[in-house]
Parts: structure tokens; C-alpha cells; sequence
């Protein structure tokens, strides 16, 4: 491991906005009351990479609570960094398995779900790793309050056509959809946020696909 990891994840076991692994498990349920400290909604970044839409998600609505997750703790560092250089208090990082994640939030704790360019997972044989797959939907139901949003938002075409698949076949509410993200007349201030892949992709024209939906 390089130098740069190193001090990247001997950082983050300082930072009061991260928690890694069983140390999370002690705020289900109640994150937003002894972390944040406060009633506001809470927002989860899956996948979150350096944190891109949680961070800017977090400056936009103050009013809200973001948690980003993922188990890369290299690339948390950076979120979580920026998070306490620029003192923004309504954003915390959680580093786990995301398939343990009903480990750490109570059924109906969270307001709503982002996805944002996950790996695709491309291979037949990795279908039950996509964060689209039914049993991932399944603990997105469980953790989500009634009527709470699950967005994607992808340049893979394959893990697009699928998430539309599956959303037709389990007969889940589709609230938005484009496979043509930026001339679909959708963008708003949240969608117009950009992570850094995101940039490298749109920089070689590759369409960017977002689909919103919720189980009821």
C-alpha cells in the first residue's frame, strides 16, 4: 500500500465525521440524534467514492443530514477531509460493506438513497453484486421511510437498461428517467452536480443515464 494510503487511513481514524465498520453500528437508529444532533432527514450516499454528492448535497440543504458510504477508506479521506476543512456539520462518512448495511440504519431512518456511477459490476457472473439487484433494492425498502426516493445516476448503459428492467419487473414507481441526462430538461441544482469521473466522461461525450424511483 503507498505512502499516500497509509496516511489517508491513519487520518480518518481521527476525523469525528467518519465511523468505520462496527463503530457505526452503535448510531442505528439514531444518527440523526447523536451524530448530527438533531430531527433533520437523512440522505445516503452508496458508493460514494471521495464523497462529491454528499459533500455538495450537504452545502445545498443545510436543512438535511447526508451519510456517505463506502468501503474504500483512501478515497473517504477526501470527503470527509473537505467535510471539516470547509465546516460542514451535516455530512458524515461511514466506511462498510454495503451489503452489511442494515447493520447500521434502522428500518425507515433514512429519507432517501443516491447512487452515484457505482461500478457496474458488468460480468453475468457479478449480477448479485450490482447495487441494483433485487436484494440490494430489498434493504434500500427496509431503511427507507414510506415514500422515500432511491436515484441513479450512472454513465453504464447496461447497469441503466438493467435498473429500468428491474424496476418493471418488481413494479416499483418510476418518478423520473433519462438515458440523456443533460438535453432531458431534468437537470436541476442536485443533478448538475458533477463528481470527478463524471467530468472525465462528459469531457468525451459519453451520455449520463438517471433514473428516480420508490417501492410504493
Amino acid at each position: 500500500m503507498g505512502k499516500d494510503k497509509l496516511r489517508r487511513f491513519a487520518e480518518i481514524e481521527t476525523f469525528a465525521n467518519v465511523y468505520q465498520l462496527d463503530e457505526g453500528k452503535v448510531l442505528k437508529g439514531n444518527w440523526a440524534k447523536n451524530h448530527f444532533k438533531n430531527n433533520n432527514p437523512i440522505v445516503l450516499e452508496l458508493a460514494c467514492g471521495k464523497g462529491e454528492y454528499a459533500v455538495n448535497l450537504a452545502k445545498l440543504f443545510p436543512e438535511k443530514n447526508f451519510i456517505g458510504v463506502d468501503y474504500k477508506g483512501n478515497r473517504i479521506w477526501r470527503g470527509a477531509k473537505t467535510a471539516i476543512d470547509e465546516h460542514i456539520g451535516n455530512v458524515a462518512f461511514l466506511r462498510i460493506q454495503i451489503e452489511n448495511m442494515l447493520d447500521y440504519f434502522s428500518d425507515g431512518e433514512i429519507d432517501e438513497i443516491w447512487i452515484t456511477f457505482p461500478d457496474p459490476q458488468p460480468q453475468d457472473s457479478r449480477e448479485k453484486k450490482r447495487l441494483t439487484f433485487p436484494a440490494f433494492l430489498n434493504r434500500y425498502k427496509i431503511v427507507l421511510k414510506a415514500g422515500g426516493c432511491v436515484n441513479l445516476k450512472t454513465d453504464n448503459d447496461q447497469l441503466y437498461a438493467y435498473t429500468v428492467e428491474k424496476t418493471t419487473e418488481l413494479g416499483l414507481t418510476v418518478h423520473k428517467n433519462t438515458s440523456h441526462l443533460y438535453t432531458s430538461g431534468l437537470t436541476d441544482a442536485v443533478l448538475s452536480i458533477k463528481t470527478y469521473y463524471e467530468k472525465k466522461y462528459l469531457l468525451h461525450a459519453k451520455n449520463i443515464n438517471y433514473i428516480q424511483f420508490s417501492f410504493e
